[in-house]
């Protein structure tokens, strides 16, 4: 049929892209301590060697035979994790397949693989926000909930999260009312317990939650990013003055009298992380100068520091710390869902305020 769309998105497909990457990130960390410990040891003999990337593909190829062959929402989840595990353990060889010398402990290489999973999660990002659900794709969702009705595995969650989506859908099709009818006479089985990683995942939320709800944590993000910025400043300056002039040269008082500084000893690694903490920096000062002018514009000037470190700078720290950039990876990101769930609080403050103006003049 002419004018119907060649993709419909699945709206469970943020979910699934979480725990995909999740499964993926263990996976790598998993195999280089495990590697790390052994003292990389090597399955095969002095003929063979079968690398762990081999073992990723026959994953992935279990993952994508699961989801051909079977039907369901249990089925989905673990081909998931079956391929986001194995698609781990192939992106971990990446160094052996961009080097002539096969080189596994290839500099860049962490570097990439951080930089690919960025690009994973900006692309499903962009597919799920990029444009409006149209009703059409509601529907087709909601019908999606009938192999769990056949399966007698709807739970009471997925039957609310159904019906949510023929709220959603367009009223006259002839499909959305008796889908609807089916659906909320159904008998729901109970929901199955959460997992280890969603219980985790909830209670480390709710957690956060409180903690970023306080005053305190409000005025440690603004110290933060104040620290931040003087601490980008100070790196812009020991890199530019003691790589880029010359350290020999900056010890001679001569030197000073150059008002320029040369920076041809500098890498491009160098050069771009530069860029991204000036350009992180750029978005921290704006966040300061408009803190009492409109505390949700600073804020998001604060987020857009941090999306920047996050996005860009670290791919150039990944590339020159490798994993040891972890720690400061998850410190951001730490950081960012703090600012999620401020600026949530603050929209909706701010919206409370307009009504309560709304009512003044109306009355």
């Amino acid at each position: 049929m002419k004018g119907n769309p060649p993709f419909v998105r699945n709206l469970d497909a943020f979910s699934f892209a979480e725990l995909f990457i999740v499964c993926a990130v263990t996976a790598i960390l998993g195999i280089r301590l495990f590697l790390h410990i052994t003292g990389y040891p090597q399955i095969g003999n002095s003929t063979l060697h079968i690398a762990h990337l081999l073992w990723g593909g026959l994953l992935m190829l279990v993952s994508i035979v699961m989801l051909i062959a079977f039907i369901g929402r249990r089925s989905e989840l673990w081909a998931v994790v079956l391929g986001g595990a194995g698609f781990g353990m192939f992106i971990d060889e990446v160094g052996k397949f961009v080097t002539r010398d096969n080189d596994y402990f290839f500099e860049p290489s962490v570097a990439i693989m951080y930089m690919v999973f960025v690009l994973l999660i900006i692309s499903l990002q962009m597919i799920k926000t990029g444009w409006t659900f149209t009703k059409r794709e509601y529907l087709i969702n909601a019908l999606k909930g009938l192999e769990e009705v056949a399966l007698l595995d709807l739970d009471e969650d997925e039957k609310k999260k159904v019906l949510g989506y023929l709220a959603r859908s367009d009223q006259d099709n002839p499909l959305t009312a008796p889908v609807r009818d089916l659906i909320a006479g159904t008998a729901s089985v109970p929901s199955q317990p959460p997992g280890v990683y969603s219980r985790a995942k909830r209670r480390f939320s709710k957690f956060y939650e409180r903690i970023a709800g306080s005053r305190y944590f409000s005025a440690g993000i603004t110290v933060f990013f104040v620290l931040q910025l003087l601490v980008t400043l100070a790196y812009v300056a020991v890199i530019t003055l003691f790589i880029g002039f010359g350290k020999e040269r900056i010890m001679n008082m001569k030197a000073l009298e150059h008002i320029t500084l040369r920076l041809d000893g500098l890498t491009f690694v160098d050069e771009a992380r530069i860029f991204s903490s000036l350009l992180s920096g750029v978005f921290v000062v704006l966040g300061i100068y408009y803190l009492r002018r409109s505390r949700l514009l600073s804020l998001r000037m604060f987020e857009w520091s941090v999306l920047v470190s996050i996005l860009l700078t670290y791919v150039f720290i990944f590339y020159k710390e490798q994993f040891a950039a972890l720690a400061g990876l998850s410190f951001n990101l730490l950081i960012f869902a703090g600012l999620r769930i401020m600026i949530r609080k603050e929209q909706t403050d701010e919206l409370v305020r307009e009504v309560s103006r709304s009512w003044v003049g109306f009355s």
